[in-house]
C-alpha cells in the first residue's frame, strides 16, 4: 500500500492497496493547481467537493458544483472539472473498476442481463451520501485499518449507493454499431500508429461522417478518444511500476515530453506523481 505525494499539503495524493485492486483513491488539497481536458475512464468514478466551487463538465452539459456536492461518472462518460476564476477548491475521488462494481450490482439483483447498469445522476447535493463517501475515503487511507474492514466498508457503501440512486430502469445509450466498431478498433489498437483511413476502414464509414458523428456520439473526436485510451493504458503500466520513458513509448507517444503533457491534461498530475 502507498500514498504517492511529494508534498503532503498540496500535491495530489493517491492511495492504492494491492489487497484491494478494484479501487483507487485520490485527494486534491488545492484544485487551482490542476486542470483537466475532457476525458473519460473505463472505470466508475465518484467524488466529493470538499471545499470551494468548480465547473463540472459532463458529456454535453456544464454545471457549477460547490462544497458538499457529490459527482458521479459512469464508465465512458466524457467529463472534466476545473477551477473557477482561480478560486480555491478541493475534492476527493474514488475510482472503482467496472467488473467489480458490475458483479456487486448482480449480487444485489440489479441488471443481471447487462454488463453494467449506468447511474442516471451526474451530481447531487446529498448530505448523507457526502458524509458516507468521506467516511469511506477515511477508512481506505487509514493504515491502521485492516483489509477486511476496508473491503467491508467498500461493499457497504457501494451497495447502499446502488439501492438509493440506481433507478428502476434506464434506457441504454442509443446504439450506433459502426461508431461502436470504430471506438472498439481504437481501443484495441490505441498503442499503434493509427490513421483516419485505418479507423474508417475498420468501421466502414466515410471520414466526414466519422469525424462529425463520433464527436456527437462519444463527446470527443476520434483523436481525443485515441489519446484518452493511451492515457488509460499508460495508467495501468505506471501502476505496475514501469519506467516512465518505457511507458511513453509503449503507449504510442512520440516521446516522453508529449506523454507528460497529455498525461497531465487528462489526470492533472505528472506520470511521476501518479506512479509515486
Amino acid at each position: 500500500m502507498k500514498v504517492a505525494a511529494k508534498n503532503p499539503e498540496q500535491a495530489p495524493r493517491f492511495w492504492r492497496d494491492d489487497a484491494l485492486p478494484f479501487i483507487e483513491a485520490r485527494a486534491i488539497a488545492d484544485g487551482r493547481e490542476v486542470c483537466y481536458s475532457r476525458h473519460s475512464h473505463a472505470h466508475f468514478s465518484i467524488g466529493a467537493i470538499t471545499a470551494g466551487r468548480s465547473t463540472y463538465v459532463h458529456e454535453q452539459s456544464s454545471f457549477e458544483v460547490t462544497a458538499g456536492t457529490v459527482v458521479l461518472m459512469n464508465p465512458g462518460d466524457v467529463h472534466a472539472c476545473n477551477p473557477i476564476d482561480d478560486q480555491p477548491w478541493s475534492y476527493l475521488m474514488l475510482y472503482v473498476e467496472t467488473p467489480w462494481l458490475t458483479d456487486l450490482q448482480h449480487q444485489l439483483g440489479f441488471s443481471a442481463e447487462l454488463e453494467f447498469r449506468r447511474f442516471s445522476d451526474t451530481h447531487l447535493n446529498d448530505v448523507r451520501l457526502f458524509d458516507d463517501l468521506n467516511a469511506l475515503y477515511a477508512v481506505l487511507v487509514d493504515a491502521q485499518q485492516d483489509v477486511l474492514r476496508k473491503q467491508s466498508a467498500a461493499v457497504e457503501f457501494f451497495s447502499e449507493l446502488q439501492q438509493r440512486l440506481n433507478p428502476i430502469e434506464q434506457p441504454l445509450r442509443e446504439p450506433n454499431f459502426k461508431l461502436e466498431r470504430a471506438a472498439d478498433f481504437i481501443r484495441r489498437h490505441c498503442t499503434d500508429l493509427l490513421s483516419l483511413d485505418d479507423i474508417c476502414a475498420a468501421a466502414e464509414l466515410s471520414p466526414s461522417y466519422l469525424i462529425r458523428a463520433f464527436k456527437q456520439h462519444f463527446g470527443m473526436t476520434p483523436h481525443a478518444f485515441l489519446v484518452n485510451q493511451r492515457i488509460q493504458f499508460a495508467r495501468e503500466c505506471l501502476r505496475r511500476g514501469q519506467l516512465i520513458a518505457d511507458v511513453a513509448l509503449e503507449a504510442g507517444f512520440a516521446d516522453q515530453a508529449h506523454f507528460q503533457r497529455a498525461f497531465k491534461q487528462h489526470l492533472a498530475v505528472t506520470p511521476g506523481q501518479y506512479r509515486g
